[in-house]
């Protein structure tokens, strides 16, 4: 089946097949150029899926409440410019590209179970502290997230009356 690519009617993928073999082709990701066509449609699905955790985050609001992703938004001011509303901006659609290389190569978005406070295998034991993270984060992807995002996790918009 077909990637469809925003801001089509039900897409599933901020950016398509090409863009992304161009992006990972420009920074030397030779993993990437291994895959199958198939392989690569899977992987940028399931970014997009991944994508959607920051569903409530993102500036602005939907163009439409029957658009399939979050993007395109309109209302998104970055550095001063509102970002055109009809298109997905190359940040997010690069996003996408990294987090599908993560998903081309495991789970981006496993279960989480309770938190370990100490793991042993054989003779090698590690102890986490208290409070350490248990879920992968993608800075790279993150990075270039971050502009489009209201707030970070644990804040909240505050309007002004």
């Amino acid at each position: 089946m077909a990637l469809i690519v925003a801001p089509a009617a039900g897409a599933e993928s901020y950016i398509s097949v090409a863009n992304t073999d161009a992006y990972h082709a420009a920074r030397g990701n030779a993993a990437w150029a291994l895959l199958t066509t198939e392989a690569k449609e899977q992987a940028l699905r399931k970014a997009t899926d991944y994508m959607g955790a920051y569903s409530g985050r993102w500036k602005g609001a939907r163009v439409s409440s029957g658009q399939a992703l979050d993007w395109p938004r309109a209302g998104v001011v970055v550095d001063g410019y509102e970002i055109d509303w009809e298109t997905v901006p190359a940040a997010i659609a690069n996003a996408c590209a990294v987090l599908a290389l993560k998903a081309s190569a495991g789970d981006i978005s496993p279960d989480m179970g309770p938190q370990k406070q100490s793991v042993k295998v054989g003779p090698i034991e590690t102890t986490y502290a208290t409070g350490t993270r248990q879920v992968t984060r993608y800075q790279s992807a993150e990075t270039l997230l971050a502009p489009y995002l209201a707030g970070s996790a644990g804040q909240v918009r505050v309007v002004r009356a």
